[in-house]
């Protein structure tokens, strides 16, 4: 009679082996999209197959139970967002969840944004607090952490894709991205270039001023070529997008002061190192984050004797090499823009 026991024992050891082993390796289901599945911080096991159950990507929360502590990782059960499917098997969703391989969202920085932009951009997407990003990018403790000779990173956060998990500090995105600056932007090659007559500092701000100018590109050697032209001479480089990033600065130090988005004659005399019409040579630091055919058009200015340029009212600008002809330009496209804007 023990014998026959120990037999159906066995058996029942044998089917109840067979059933958790096709629970854990068949999938709840074999048609499914790939969704984002959140798990908070602090959920215990419970709580995690719950979730699973409850979105459908595991069919037998019990089962899953038994797979964590048959495996002891209780405890490796890790927050944030994954990317599963119901086609996943349980014995699958759980090594997703265990490696803390989380769901990284794409975020395309476009060029010539700046930082308050940037920061804007992630906060709107909710990967990032806007004012925590800002206030990092100007505080100059952190900027000169990631090796940055500069007060601020304007200018420093490189305009690329990147893959940003949901909770991630905003310390490392910033540090994902000036670190991605650097591997686009190599300062040895660039001092051999200009034969080290100018810093890299220098170069991504003059960069940056070319890139709020134009975004055509076969236009940025020639806006390059007049603010060369201007430094020789002498000559103030009145550009327009400096003044506008010193309104923007006003706005970000004097929370009761706010940009309007409209360049007016009297802003032209704000007194901020920024303004080009005021003061010499280059602002302090970049006005904006450029791209690389900008920095490769700080690097090799067309040679010409253009001193201004002026806006053709369609995305293109007129170059002139005196006052004069550049004042004629000036009257020309203006009248264009009034009947435009009739």
């Amino acid at each position: 009679m023990s014998v026959l026991w120990l037999l159906l024992f066995c058996i029942l050891i044998f089917i109840t082996a067979v059933y958790i082993h096709r629970e854990v390796t068949t999938p709840a289901s074999s048609a499914g999209a790939p969704r984002v599945i959140y798990v908070p911080k602090g959920s215990n096991l419970k709580t995690v197959s719950s979730i699973l159950k409850n979105e459908g990507i595991i069919s037998n929360s019990t089962i899953f139970n038994l797979l964590v502590r048959y495996k002891s990782v209780e405890g490796g059960l890790r927050a944030g967002e994954y990317e599963l499917s119901t086609d996943m098997t349980p014995l699958q969703v759980l090594d997703k969840i265990l490696s803390g391989r989380v769901y990284q969202y794409p975020v395309t920085i476009p060029e010539g944004y700046n930082i308050f932009e940037i920061a804007s951009l992630l906060d709107k997407k909710e990967l990032a607090d806007r004012e925590k990003i800002i206030l990092l990018s100007f505080n100059k403790e952190f900027v000169k952490s990631l090796g940055i000779e500069s007060d601020n990173l304007e200018g420093y956060i490189f305009p690329d894709t990147y893959y940003i998990n949901r909770g991630m500090d905003e310390k490392l995105i910033i540090k994902k991205m000036v670190d991605n600056f650097r591997k686009a932007v190599s300062s040895e090659k660039i001092a051999e270039l200009k034969g080290g007559g100018i810093t890299l500092h220098q170069l991504i701000t003059l960069a940056s001023l070319i890139e709020k100018e134009t975004g055509k590109e076969s236009e940025k050697p020639l806006i390059s070529a007049v603010f060369y032209n201007r430094f020789k001479k002498g000559m103030k480089l009145q550009c327009d997008p400096t003044v506008i990033y010193a309104l923007l600065l006003k706005g970000f130090k004097e929370k009761s002061y706010l940009y309007d988005g409209d360049i007016k004659k009297e802003d032209l005399l704000i007194d901020s190192p920024y303004n080009t019409y005021k003061y010499a040579g280059l602002p302090p630091a970049p006005i904006a984050n450029p791209g690389k055919s900008s920095i490769h058009a700080a690097v090799y200015p067309l040679k010409s004797n253009y001193l201004y340029f002026v806006s053709k009212q369609n995305g293109w600008h007129h170059f002139s090499s005196t006052i004069e002809e550049h004042n004629r330009a000036v009257k020309i496209y203006q009248l264009k823009k009034l009947a435009v804007n009739k």
